[in-house]
């Protein structure tokens, strides 16, 4: 036995490694310029809103049919739950801890896609996951399995991260009021702004005049699509809010009788949907209708007519979501380590009890918690379906790092440099840690396989 948990936590450990060492890697890029960190932030959004929607698509395309949709509720509950309740942990911590505003999405917002699927990648070559496979399956179908299910999380947690994730950091009363002005002209009638219309109108002319001719003027940046491809979003954006106007107007209420709270409401309602939310609608409708999941994934000869075009495209596109955004989170990392070392010694300090607080809720808390819930509902109830992979991957949903994305919250919040500094502390500290995941790996392993044989 001390044999088996040694060979387990040696490969568990090598994986975590691996992660940090591509993390490592994007540092290096970054610091040899070879990538700068505006062309790092284009590659992120590219790849969470393009690359992580393919990938969504395939995979959960693939893995979710009307035999198995019943398991992946489960993951669904408990993203939610573990969201919440670390969430209301750090609400907690900051008004009666006292401390610092971050430490509430710091603790509620890991890293549940790149760093997870990179993991459990580099577990696969470790062969430790061969334990808890189901007769006759292959380690690359647990693989692609349990990354279907780490991938439903994500969906979760990046609604939860976009929709309330700036709020967690009070943003300041100035920026606020730039978002109000914003609604209230959006609010306005026709889309008619305030002030003299037709002085404005002559203006707009005039400028849509000159854009006129700058257009005809192809340059290196002309983009080679046609116009009206280009303001596809922004047209659709228009006919959305006009909608809305004439929703209003319809039951005689005037824009402006709209209060602030339903603007809010309506607004953080709409954060919801994002890329990767409707990546993975797509998936499950392609996954649940049969007539779409032989088409995209059968073999050519069995009926597949996508598979060996459309399908491996978007499946070649989508896997390079998890290593570059492992790249990218390198990138930030050095930059954040330039901020650093171009600030004065007390810029940016973190309070240590905050620091051990959110390694102890990400790293231990968690891996106390999570392990023996799912161990007893896999072990003493029926609501898990007998899947070891699904077990193991749910007890390491809620653990490791916080996400990246606390650096552009920080930003979008209003917050001063040394706030921003001290969140690039933190994630530093917490990524340099992450291979203190071996013992939660480690730990998941030894749980579901004891589940199975019970």
């Amino acid at each position: 036995m001390p044999s088996t948990i040694l060979t387990s936590f040696s490969g568990a450990l090598q994986a975590s490694l691996s992660v940090l060492l591509v993390i490592f890697y994007g540092v290096i890029a970054a610091q040899f310029n070879l990538i700068d960190n505006a062309a790092a932030k284009k590659v992120s959004h590219l790849s969470v809103k393009l690359f992580l929607p393919f990938l969504l698509l395939t995979k959960l395309g693939k893995e979710l049919t009307l035999e198995n949709a019943v398991n992946y509720v489960p993951i669904l509950v408990w993203a939610v739950f573990y969201n919440v309740v670390s969430m209301a942990i750090g609400w907690a911590a900051v008004k009666w801890g006292k401390l610092p505003t971050w430490v509430t999405p710091a603790i509620t917002f890991n890293n549940t896609t790149s760093l997870p699927l990179l993991l459990i990648q580099s577990l696969e070559s470790t062969g430790i996951l061969k334990t808890i496979l189901q007769d006759g399956e292959s380690t690359s179908d647990a693989i692609s399995r349990a990354q279907s299910y780490f991938l439903v999380c994500s969906v979760v947690s990046n609604c939860l991260t976009f929709a309330i994730g700036p709020r967690l950091l009070e943003g300041e009363s100035e920026s606020d009021s730039d978002d109000e002005n914003d609604e209230e002209d959006r609010f306005k009638p026709n889309g008619q702004p305030n002030g003299n219309a037709n002085g404005n109108r002559q203006g707009e002319d005039q400028d849509n005049g000159n854009q006129q001719q700058d257009e005809e003027r192809p340059e290196e940046t002309t983009s080679l699509l046609h116009d009206r491809f280009n303001s596809f979003g922004a047209r659709t954006a228009n006919a959305t809010h006009d909608t809305a106007h004439n929703v209003l107007y319809m039951h005689n209420i005037h824009p402006s009788q709209v209060t602030s709270t339903t603007r809010s409401f309506f607004s953080t309602l709409w954060s919801f949907f994002n890329a990767p939310l409707i990546g993975a609608l797509i998936g499950c409708v392609i996954g649940l209708v049969p007539a779409l999941h032989k088409a995209f994934f059968a073999d050519s000869n069995e009926g597949g007519i996508f598979t060996a075009w459309l399908t491996a495209s978007l499946k070649n596109a989508g896997e390079l979501f998890v290593s570059l955004q492992v790249i990218v989170v390198g990138v930030k990392l050095s930059s954040s380590l330039r901020k650093m070392k171009r600030g004065d010694g007390n810029a940016g300090r973190i309070p240590w009890g905050a620091a051990i607080f959110v390694f102890s809720i990400r790293y231990i808390f968690w891996t106390l918690v999570s392990i023996p819930i799912i161990y007893g509902l896999a072990k003493n109830t029926k609501t898990l379906d007998a899947d070891g992979i699904l077990w193991f991957s749910m007890m390491l949903m809620p653990l490791g790092p916080p996400a990246m994305s606390l650096i552009p919250m920080a930003d979008v919040s209003g917050k001063d440099e040394k706030i921003k500094m001290a969140v690039a502390k933190l994630l530093t500290g917490m990524y340099a840690a992450s291979p203190v995941l071996a013992f939660a790996v480690t730990a998941a392993l030894k749980a579901s396989q004891k589940a199975m044989d019970s």
